[in-house]
């Protein structure tokens, strides 16, 4: 009987259990159409939803509607923003409300959201992106009868980003990651909504940062009076930061606005309160600073806010003669006094004015003052300043805990007046800006993470009426040392409007490092040992690439006596620099380098992903030595190190990219060179390419060619060089050169020589000899070619010396031929006999006839021809060192 009862439970809970499967496949689609009607009848913008899922186990025994990555998207006048954006909208309903029919009133008893952004916009006209409802005289559609009650008993709110923008007074609010929930019973007309509230404030009014990710907590009790819109503070405790404060009063929706009357205060008086406010990241916990004296805020709204007017309000922050000291800092902070007020008397936003009538306090015999008016804060706010005093920088840290890697030092002196108004400031109408006074700093040094020290030993700015000179800074970082001196332009610009930082400054050097400027990173990796895998160690990275600011808009002639820069050292630079769109144009640069002087026109710009350059350069009398063993560049474009001495003079164009330590990526570049050597010996022994070109070509003695004033043009791209053909000169031989060659030193040249027959020998000159003195000056050049493949260090070596042969046989024939056929036979057989070999008993054959004697000429000087050339080009020259041997080649040699 137990087994049966057992088994007719099981098959309940088992029939239970697939019913809470089965029963939301049969009413999601119902569901989610009435939904989706309800919104659309109710909302002027287009509303949708990725998916839409029902369950009965979400939120047992009730039933969960579950909207993914919902969208309302805002028609005219703001079409196309985003109003609403929610990763997840869950709504909670008695199981009953899915057997209603679709006349019937829904009820909703609880809202969630996951991962949301909502964005309010205001623009010039007043208009409001929010106002989406819509209104009773539109035409109802077919579905308008669909009701949706909700009947909340709570709801929450989880990761939820508010952004609140108006853009004709410039007001930007941003609530970021807000989780908050309420419980109540939004069915009964008057109700308690028992809500909690964590979020990050960030206000931005003109331009103007006034607070940033400000961590704000408010758990609330708000009694809600639905039946006249009115929201009361009951119960409430706020932390901004971890400054407490308490409300109490209303706010009521009326017809034209909403009506405030609020109070606000500080619960306590203890100075506590002010450390509270500055955020966590800059300070510690408050649990165990000592203070005396006091700190409060107080303050009230009240009134309407409608489109033309915002509750009158006064807020009072004060302190007087306090002082704080941290448990495990030396120093304290004392005679702090604090008086400002927050005014608006009138109702009207432009009205409202700041009085910081004073701020001091003194560490050790440290003393600084401040004091500020701000009136006509949102149409052209006016701002009257003074700062005087004195700040010991290395107190800072021993007085109040700042997270600094590295302590500061320094004296910071201020005394100074300014008066101003944002909009001279932003069209740049200095003369309506009143400064005066000095601020200095001295002493100062900061390292950074990296060990990189700054020392300002010297820092001076003077204001005066429209203007703020830089009268002296003088720094040292690394091997560096700058002096800079100077007029800013648009000083309060930069400070208060985000705009461009304006000047002019005159920079001298002794000596600059371009490497102390540039930034390195570090990594920490794992060490991979299991039993210590909270062992760290830190592995250097590679330099980031250098970013020229944003911000700078300047000009800058500079005067170094030396600059280092990789491996370079550059002497007597000066020139112009022009910093505008993180870019730098550089002008009239010059150095002396390499012996010679260098001259340098073009810009960088680092505004792209990668650093880009474009440079015009010229070279006077530089050592060539120097110049093409330093500059890689050079290296590719002409691999001539060790092998020509002398002078060059060269103009260079080129432009290409720029790697992370601002040295030119060797891959990227193009442009051209024209180039003059001056004064040049040549070391062919040093050179692999010249010893078996040498060795290949006989008469070629490269030692006693002079490569003076030798011009010569290349250009270049992707790697490849293009010498363009230029003439060389060797005593009476003319010699061209032209091809190209990689920056891998791969290369196809090409020789071609005009070699006078005398050239070719004693033999050769002897032949000449028997000639006419007519026939002797007839005789051309003899032109051999030769090419060069390879790479420069496994070279090889192709000649067309068959041909040189055929032509100089050819025109020793005519020649001849012409001499025989003129003297007779005679001189024919003795031409014969004397090229008779010793022991040779051949008869001699004596041509009768012309045609005869023609032909055996033809025979005769051919075969001397031949054996003279062949025994010239195949002599061995004077013995090559071995570590000069030339490598194979392949050199056709014999005709």
């Amino acid at each position: 009987m137990l087994k049966t009862t057992l088994k007719i439970l099981a098959g309940l809970l088992l029939l239970v259990v697939a019913s809470l499967f089965a029963i939301p496949y049969f009413f999601k689609d119902q569901i989610t159409a009435k939904i989706t009607t309800i919104i659309n009848s109710k909302v002027d913008a287009n509303v949708s939803f990725k998916d839409a899922n029902l369950s009965l186990f979400k939120n047992f025994p009730n039933a969960s509607l579950t909207l993914d990555s919902l969208l309302i998207i805002n028609k005219a006048p703001f079409a196309g923003d985003t109003l609403v954006s929610l990763g997840e909208l869950d709504l909670k309903m008695s199981v009953k409300e899915l057997f209603k029919d679709a006349n019937e009133t829904m009820n909703i008893q609880g809202i969630a959201t996951k991962n949301g952004d909502v964005n309010i916009l205001f623009n010039k006209d007043g208009l409001g992106n929010y106002d989406i409802a819509i209104k009773d005289d539109k035409p109802a559609t077919e579905s308008s009868d669909s009701k949706l009650s909700l009947n909340i008993q709570n709801y929450k709110v989880d990761n939820l980003r508010f952004k609140y923008y108006d853009e004709s007074s410039k007001i930007k609010l941003v609530l970021d990651s807000i989780n908050h929930e309420g419980t109540g019973d939004f069915a009964a007309s008057k109700l308690d909504l028992v809500t909690q509230t964590t979020t990050k404030v960030s206000l931005d009014m003109d331009k103007v940062n006034y607070m940033k990710n400000v961590a704000l907590t408010l758990d609330a009790v708000l009694g809600i009076d639905l039946e006249n819109s009115k929201y009361s503070f009951k119960e409430n405790k706020a932390l901004i930061n971890q400054l407490p404060l308490e409300f109490d009063g209303f706010i009521q929706i009326v017809e034209g606005g909403q009506d405030y009357d609020l109070k606000f205060k500080t619960p306590t008086s203890s100075f506590k309160n002010f450390l509270g406010v500055i955020p966590a990241a800059y300070a510690s916990s408050l649990d165990n600073v000592k203070t005396t004296g006091d700190f409060t805020i107080v303050g009230f709204a009240k009134g309407r806010y409608s489109d033309t007017t915002v509750p009158k309000f006064n807020i009072a922050i004060a302190s007087n003669n306090a002082s704080f000291k941290y448990p495990d800092l030396p120093k304290s902070v004392q005679n702090i006094v604090i008086d400002t007020k927050i005014i608006n008397e009138t109702g009207i936003l432009n009205d409202t004015y700041v009085n910081l009538d004073k701020l001091s306090f003194k560490i050790d015999q440290d003393v600084f003052n401040a004091k500020a008016k701000i009136t006509n804060v949102t149409q052209n706010a006016i701002v009257d300043a003074m700062l005087k005093g004195t700040v010991n920088l290395g107190n800072l840290s021993q007085a109040y805990p700042i997270k600094l890697d590295k302590p500061l030092s320094g004296i910071l002196k201020a005394d100074v007046t300014t008066k101003f108004d944002m909009q001279s400031v932003e069209n740049s109408q200095y003369q309506n800006i009143n400064n005066a006074g000095t601020m200095s700093l001295s002493g100062f040094k900061y390292t950074d993470e990296n060990g990189k020290a700054l020392n300002i030993s010297t820092a001076l700015v003077q204001f005066n009426p429209s203007q703020v000179n830089l009268k002296q800074f003088n720094a040292a970082t690394g091997k560096s040392d700058i002096s800079v001196t100077g007029i800013l332009e648009n000083f309060y610009g930069f400070i208060f409007k985000n705009q461009e930082l304006k000047g002019n400054f005159t920079l001298f050097s002794n000596q600059l490092a371009v490497s102390d400027f540039m930034t390195t990173g570090s990594t920490t990796a794992s060490t991979g040992n299991t039993a210590s895998k909270t062992a760290t160690k830190t592995t250097p990275q590679a330099t980031d690439a250098m970013k020229i600011p944003a911000f700078l808009n300047c000009t800058l002639s500079a005067k170094a006596n030396t600059v280092l820069y990789d491996n370079l050292t550059l002497k007597d630079v000066s020139g112009k620099l022009l910093v505008k769109d993180e870019k730098v144009t550089m002008e009239n640069v010059k150095t002396s380098i390499f012996g010679g002087s260098m001259g340098l026109n073009g810009s960088v710009s680092t505004k792209g992903k990668t650093p880009v350059f474009d440079m015009n350069l010229g070279l006077n009398q530089v050592d060539i030595a120097q110049s093409f063993t330093q500059l890689d560049m050079l290296k590719k474009l002409a691999p001539i190190a060790g092998i020509i001495n002398g002078k060059l003079n060269s103009t260079i164009k080129l432009n290409g990219n720029l790697t992370n330590d601002m040295s030119p990526d060797l891959k990227s570049l193009t442009g051209d060179l024209l180039g003059q050597l001056l004064s040049t010996t040549v070391n062919a022994s040093n050179s692999t390419l010249l010893t078996a070109l040498t060795s290949n070509i006989k008469f070629l003695d490269l030692s006693k060619i002079n490569f003076n004033d030798l011009k010569a043009a290349i250009t270049f791209k992707d790697g490849q060089v293009n010498v363009r053909p230029f003439d060389i000169k060797y005593k009476d031989i003319k010699a061209t050169v032209g091809g190209t060659h990689g920056f891998d030193q791969t290369m196809n040249y090409s020789l071609k020589f005009d070699v006078p027959a005398k050239y070719l020998g004693s033999d050769a000159n002897a032949l000449i000899a028997k000639l006419t003195p007519t026939d002797a000056a007839k005789l051309e050049s003899i032109p051999i070619n030769a090419l060069m493949t390879g790479s420069f260090t496994n070279p090889k070596i192709s000649t067309d010396l068959k041909t040189a042969v055929t032509n100089l046989t050819n025109q020793l024939i005519q020649q001849q031929k012409a001499e025989l056929i003129s003297k007779g036979t005679s001189k024919l057989t003795d031409l014969i006999n004397k090229n008779k070999k010793p022991g040779d008993t051949t008869k001699t054959v004596v041509p009768t006839t012309k045609a005869e004697v023609q032909e055996q000429a033809k025979v005769e000087v051919k075969k001397q021809a031949t054996s003279l050339l062949k025994g010239l080009l195949n002599k061995k020259k004077t013995t090559t060192p071995a570590a000069t041997t030339p490598p194979a080649t392949e050199t056709e040699q014999n005709p």
